[in-house]
């Protein structure tokens, strides 16, 4: 098994997946062995889980240097970026002989696109209204007192995020995860909240008015630890 084919399989893809594939697969897997999600007792299982994180951060990385053209398709390019090296080490041209080559160009991309991460600027006070964040992770930033208003956030990671005061009115948050985010005072008033993860987040006395949480009366948002003391709710009445 080649190197590249190593990192599609674990995400759990088949080689030559989109990038926007190999983001959500980033997604799901973060989201299912974060070790916030697993006993804190429970030391075989959260060594397990950081190893994961390690290999899924990893293989992200990696195919997102690779495909950084979004079409997820350089297994089928070989000769646009190495001329014609990769043709002769294969006779008979198949796409997948490419698989042997395309790990050699990445290793600067992914020294450069990997150190912003590690910088994770601080972006409180940034004014986002109405821009366009769906799919971004956004895990571990500081956006407190931001303007998120209108926002499109939809699908979004925001794992451990900063939202602190921040003005998230009429934001689209469907299906986001903002598993322990912090969102304290925060102005969520008609927000779409449909789908959202908000397990263990901290919303004390934001103010939810008017935000869209149920279909019907089925709640469709995860409150699963929040922590929601102070805050408006929906209906407008005060959460105790």
């Amino acid at each position: 098994m080649s190197e590249l084919e190593r990192y599609y399989r674990v995400l759990e893809l088949e080689p030559g997946a989109t990038l926007e594939e190999v983001n959500q697969a980033y997604k799901d897997l973060v989201f299912v062995w974060h070790p916030d999600r697993l006993p804190k007792d429970n030391t075989r299982l959260q060594q397990k889980a950081q190893d994961k994180l390690k290999a899924i951060n990893e293989a992200r990385e990696k195919l997102r240097s690779l495909n950084g053209n979004g079409n997820g398709n350089e297994h089928s390019n070989g000769n646009n970026g190495n001329g014609s090296s990769n043709t002769n080490t294969n006779g008979n041209g198949k796409q997948h002989h490419n698989y042997h080559h395309a790990p050699r160009q990445p290793r600067k991309s992914y020294q450069e696109t990997h150190q912003p991460q590690k910088q994770n600027p601080d972006l409180s006070g940034k004014d986002f209204s109405r821009a366009n964040l769906s799919n971004k992770d956004l895990s571990g930033r500081n956006l407190s007192y931001a303007n998120l208003s209108g926002a499109n956030l939809s699908d979004t990671f925001m794992h451990k995020v900063i939202l602190r005061g921040a003005d998230l009115s009429e934001a689209n948050l469907f299906r986001a995860n903002l598993l322990l985010a912090d969102l304290r005072e925060a102005n969520l008033r008609s927000a779409n909240l449909i789908g959202a993860d908000l397990s263990g987040a901290d919303l004390r006395g934001a103010d939810l008015t008017g935000a869209r949480i149920r279909s019907g009366d089925r709640l469709l948002v995860k409150l699963i630890g929040a922590n929601l003391s102070g805050a408006i709710m929906p209906d407008g009445a005060v959460h105790s």
